[in-house]
Parts: C-alpha cells; sequence; structure tokens
C-alpha cells in the first residue's frame, strides 16, 4: 500500500477483530481520557518510539481523531516512515460514536 486508505468505522472494527489492528487514537490527552475506542493506543509525539517498537512496518495500523482530519497528516507520516498498511477512520470518533461501536469511557 502506498496510498491512506479511508475506511468506515465499522470497516476499522472488522479490521481490529480479524487482523488484530491496532487503533492509534491521536486526539489531545484530555479527550483520550474522556472516550476512546477500547485498546486504542494513544499515538503523540511522546509515545511514537513505543508505537515503532511494538507494532511492526507491514501490520495495519488504524488512525482515529475527532473528525477524521488530522488523523490523515498522520497516516501520511506513517506511510513516509515506512508503513505499509495505514487506515484512516471516516468521521472520526465522532463516527465511531454515531456508529454505536464500544467505547471506554474515562473519568477526565
Amino acid at each position: 500500500m502506498t496510498a491512506l486508505i479511508d475506511i468506515t468505522p465499522e470497516q476499522a472494527w472488522e479490521l481490529m477483530q480479524t487482523e488484530h489492528a491496532p487503533i492509534l487514537d491521536v486526539r489531545d490527552v484530555m479527550r483520550f481520557s474522556h472516550s476512546h475506542v477500547p485498546d486504542a493506543f494513544h499515538l503523540t509525539n511522546h509515545s511514537f518510539v513505543d508505537f515503532q517498537n511494538e507494532y511492526d512496518y507491514d501490520e495495519p495500523v488504524i488512525l482515529i481523531c475527532y473528525h477524521g482530519i488530522s488523523s490523515r497528516s498522520v497516516g501520511t507520516f506513517l506511510l513516509e516512515q515506512g508503513y505499509e498498511r495505514v487506515y484512516s477512520v471516516i468521521g472520526g470518533f465522532e463516527g465511531w460514536e454515531k456508529s454505536g461501536l464500544p467505547i471506554e469511557r474515562g473519568f477526565a
């Protein structure tokens, strides 16, 4: 894959279930702490090295942000770094919530 692929929240959930694809949440810490996709990895500038150590370049990775816009620039960056299968959730976390898919809620 050489381009970022947009997928629906339902397609992202299926990819998480069938290929154990991690979902990388690129929202700010307050929003992430308040609610996020179960088992989401909070991808920040500080956690990027941890991400690189944990996931292989040929594994699918799914990006999610607020509305599906800012994850696109992160996706482009990951492709430039050599990640081969990078997906972005259409509608972001807002679209995920509207789809009725599972969410973990925090205390923030």
